[in-house]
């Protein structure tokens, strides 16, 4: 598999509100997990008149270093790229608190059509083996509570403060509502979980969508933007280079499952045993919903038929 020129955070400064780059501090909740990398970084937008993007977990202690952060200003919106529970939950208390509105895509969306034996929301195995110790937690909850106060779409000015402008940019994939920030004035994208330094992207049916994925992609990479902060984790400053190694590796992932089924190679566990040989096997069970999310992926493309009525993880393949 390509290599990705992954960036590490040293000191995460848990409470502390850091001057990150003009206009732009961050507050690290602390909350490290093999989902949230050494926690979720909370930005603060603005000097005197703020947003907030990504309040965090419902921690006390978090709320409490937030809290200190904005004493003194004042909050005109809250920003919230998807509805995980290491994202949005904060952000009931600060709507409270402030009076400033919730701003996001929408509300997470379940397709109950899609219940069966494998949770949804599970991690890609090859990036989370390492970090894996006894069996692997295979969810990301859900914060099912949130819903905006006001929606917004790709091109929408979220929020707006002297000196800086935050616009929406859809970017479906990690979840379907998934959005990131465009901050025009130092060219630089909150890019949430879509796009993180320190790890691949987790794309897990049924709300996750590779295809989705590859095309939110091809989109930030055509805004070619300096910088990316994401909710986790240290900026990607060499972006270009970044982006196309991302790439890259979904392809070359890609390529290996259409290769299984093209040798025959049927089921999403048979393809698990073959495309992740070596890893843990309790963390097969995370890198066949990542399989499968490819598989989808593939029918859709017509590169290989589903023999059930919907793709599976049980469900056969053949190629097209």
């Amino acid at each position: 598999m390509s290599a990705i020129p992954f960036v590490t955070l040293d000191d995460p400064r848990y409470g502390e509100a850091v001057q990150v780059a003009p206009y732009i501090q961050r507050v690290i909740a602390n909350n490290p997990s093999k989902f949230t990398y050494h926690g979720t970084g909370t930005y603060i937008i603005g000097e005197s008149d703020v947003a907030v993007i990504d309040p965090g977990p419902a921690l006390p202690g978090h709320r409490e270093a937030l809290e200190a952060a904005l004493k003194g200003r004042r909050v005109t919106a809250i920003l919230v790229t998807h509805c995980h529970s290491d994202h949005s939950p904060l952000a009931a208390w600060l709507r409270e608190t402030t009076g400033a509105p919730t701003v996001a895509f929408g509300p997470h969306v379940v397709d109950e059509a899609w219940v069966d034996d494998d949770t949804p929301e599970e991690p890609d195995a090859e990036e989370l083996a390492a970090q894996a110790a006894g069996e692997a937690k295979v969810e990301e909850t859900l914060d099912l509570a949130f819903r905006p106060d006001r929606s917004v779409r790709t091109g929408d000015v979220a929020a707006s403060g002297d000196g800086w402008t935050l616009t929406a940019v859809h970017t479906p994939g990690h979840t379907s509502n998934h959005t990131c920030f465009w901050m025009p004035e130092q060219q630089a994208l909150f890019s949430g979980d879509h796009i993180m330094g320190w790890s691949t992207t987790v794309i897990t049916p049924p709300d996750g969508d590779m295809r989705d994925y590859f095309a939110s992609l091809e989109l930030v990479r055509a805004m070619a933007p300096a910088v990316l902060w994401p909710t986790h984790g240290s900026p990607v400053t060499e972006v270009a280079p970044f982006l196309e190694a991302f790439v890259a590796h979904r392809l070359e992932r890609e390529a290996q499952v259409l290769g299984a089924v093209r040798d025959g190679v049927a089921l999403v566990p048979d393809m698990v045993k073959r495309l992740y040989a070596g890893v843990n096997e309790k963390l097969y069970k995370a890198a066949g919903r990542s399989v499968l999310a490819h598989l989808i992926k593939l029918v859709a493309d017509g590169d290989v038929v589903c023999e059930g009525t919907r793709p599976g993880v049980t469900t056969p393949y053949r190629p097209a």
